[in-house]
């Protein structure tokens, strides 16, 4: 049953509260259990990855090879394969659009300046094994760093009785280069520091369990990481014509994913909350992840009634949500008031599963209020720019007492001396 709280503000803080505090990190029994991990692979290499992959899969790590990967591809239904060919093509053109370019342009001073963009060499990308096994999610990460030129792209997935063929496809579609069966903290931690036939990666991406969220937090600053995820959320903002039936098809589309998802709901009719939470009952007897819609429902799915639309608009950006739908009879005169949210789904017929499979946005998005300084993975994710700096003589010559000047306020000669060697000699 979805909480509704009608303009109680203490009732609404404390909801607030509830729904922050689900996202806490990991415990410290999984910390140091990590960072033991962590610490023998950096010590041993492939040895302690072999000893913890025995442990906890009951399997060496290997290479997948080619060939298991055009097996995988030819027993997957031709449906499928063309659903995620489609995905493919929309990412692929999404993030092309996006691409920036290298560029050099004179400065005011007369000098060239302007930057070099380059795709990172090497990037891993971790896949869940088991029933998290999902190739949506390989497209999403893959394609994006294919766009962005990266050399290298290293698929880990748990070396599990039966790797999933789905997961396998979409990792040949968007154009991974190595597949290896290895996972969990120490998968994460041979791509940190290279462990044998397993090399060291410049950046990290891709879901995992507590375990491999804590490895990641543990292996940045070693490499780059795209984020570590809280559990998934969605926000509908929502008014009296909207359809009660939509709004809470999508509050359960989240509230699937996981005990600890979140679905809530912005409107100011209370009808509209109350027909919602009706039709949540409802649908959600015929689901078959019943089981933990109801317990994600329970515990962090609410309605806030609010007083306008304004102030949902005011209380979307606060939450600033991982999705956020707006299923209201003007949308886009509401769109220029979003400040905060991962991705915003505009209108009745934008609903969020759309994003997550085949709109070509990514699905992977800040979670836990962390769009308020967080932006969805894109191109740009793998991508790092240089500094290009080219003065003639006749360019530096302008500015070189400047440079003297504000060098010899810091106190730092050298560089003063740098500029002054010449023009004006020792």
């Amino acid at each position: 049953m979805l909480t509704i709280i009608k303009g109680d503000d203490s009732a609404r803080r404390a909801q607030l509260e509830t729904m922050r505090a689900r996202a806490a990190t990991a415990n410290q029994t999984i910390e140091t259990a990590v960072r033991e991990i962590m610490e023998a692979v950096k010590a041993e290499g492939l040895p302690a990855v072999e000893r913890y992959s025995l442990k906890f899969d009951h399997q060496s790590p290997y290479e997948i090879s080619p060939e298991q990967m055009d097996a995988a591809y030819a027993r997957c239904p031709k449906d499928l394969i063309a659903a995620l060919e489609q995905a493919a093509a929309n990412i692929r053109d999404y993030n092309q659009r996006l691409l920036p370019q290298s560029e050099v342009w004179r400065s005011p001073d007369g000098g060239k300046v302007g930057r070099l963009v380059r795709g990172l060499t090497r990037v891993g990308l971790y896949v869940p094994g088991g029933t998290a096994a999902y190739p949506s999610s390989v497209l999403m990460n893959a394609v994006p760093a294919k766009v962005a030129g990266v050399e290298e792209l290293i698929m880990v997935t748990p070396p599990t009785a039966h790797l999933s063929d789905a997961v396998l496809a979409a990792a040949k579609i968007a154009g991974v280069d190595r597949c290896l069966a290895v996972g969990g903290a120490q998968a994460v931690a041979a791509l940190t520091y290279g462990a044998g036939f397993i090399p060291k990666v410049d950046k990290l991406v891709g879901p995992g369990n507590a375990y491999v969220a804590a490895a990641k937090r543990m292996a940045y600053g070693q490499l780059d990481i795209d984020m570590v995820a809280g559990p998934s959320e969605v926000l509908v903002v929502a008014d009296d014509s909207a359809d009660s039936v939509y709004v809470a098809a999508d509050l359960l589309s989240q509230a699937e994913h996981d005990k600890l998802a979140s679905a809530v709901l912005l409107t100011p009719s209370e009808a509209l909350a109350q027909a919602v939470d009706r039709e949540i009952a409802r649908q959600s007897a015929k689901l078959s992840r019943r089981e933990i819609i109801e317990a994600s429902i329970r515990d962090f799915g609410c309605a806030f009634v609010c007083a306008d639309l304004a102030e949902c608009v005011a209380l979307a950006n606060e939450i600033a949500p991982e999705h956020l739908e707006l299923c209201v009879q003007d949308a886009q005169a509401l769109l220029p008031g979003i400040r905060n949210a991962g991705a915003v789904f505009v209108g009745d017929w934008s609903p969020e599963p759309l994003g997550d499979y085949m709109a070509g946005p990514d699905h992977v998005l800040p979670t836990s209020g962390t769009a308020r300084f967080f932006s969805p993975l894109s191109v740009t994710s793998f991508l790092k720019t240089m500094s290009v700096i080219e003065y003639g003589r006749e360019e530096l010559e302008k500015v070189h007492k400047q440079v003297i000047t504000l060098a010899m306020s810091e106190g730092l000669t050298a560089h003063a001396n740098s500029i002054q060697v010449r023009f004006e000699g020792e």
